[in-house]
């Protein structure tokens, strides 16, 4: 699985894991950021506005120079991994941009939320449209998903 990983952090593809629990999914996932390349300072830049929005830029720190990773619950609802509110804010796709968004247990997710991340995978962006208007948020990520069989 080690090296799967790996494989699919060279090529900026997305993985699926399936092993039994405790077999180190979620380990091998929380590690896969350390095996992509370091940030450039336009990635890092991108990533610090997005975190500044939510006011989630760590103290005495003004830049995000590592690669981000977000693991949203299983309970996450579409504004919640995509973003949205009234507020137009990023969600957790955004959140993830030039990094990872692991899904654990991902066949425990609503089906209408995995649909809801066909588009953004596949753009790199997601765009929110509500009544107070329509804002695009980067969502450029790489995807690790873990599941039980």
């Amino acid at each position: 699985m080690k090296r799967a990983l790996e494989d699919a952090a060279a090529g900026g593809h997305n993985i699926l894991m399936i092993g039994p629990p405790g077999s180190g999914k979620t380990l091998l996932a929380k590690r896969v950021p350390t095996v992509l390349p370091n940030s450039n300072l336009d990635e890092a830049l991108e990533t610090t506005k997005i975190h500044s929005i939510l006011g989630l830029l760590p103290k005495r720190q003004a830049l995000v120079a590592t690669r981000p990773f977000r693991s949203p619950h299983h309970t996450t609802s579409n504004a919640g991994l995509l973003g949205g509110t009234a507020n137009l804010t990023p969600g957790e796709i955004s959140l993830a941009h030039n990094g990872v968004l692991f899904l654990d247990e991902l066949q425990e997710f609503h089906r209408d939320v995995l649909e809801a991340l066909r588009e953004p995978l596949e753009e790199g962006r997601v765009v929110i449209s509500r009544a107070s208007g329509t804002m695009a948020f980067p969502a450029n990520v790489m995807l690790v998903a873990a599941m039980n069989p």
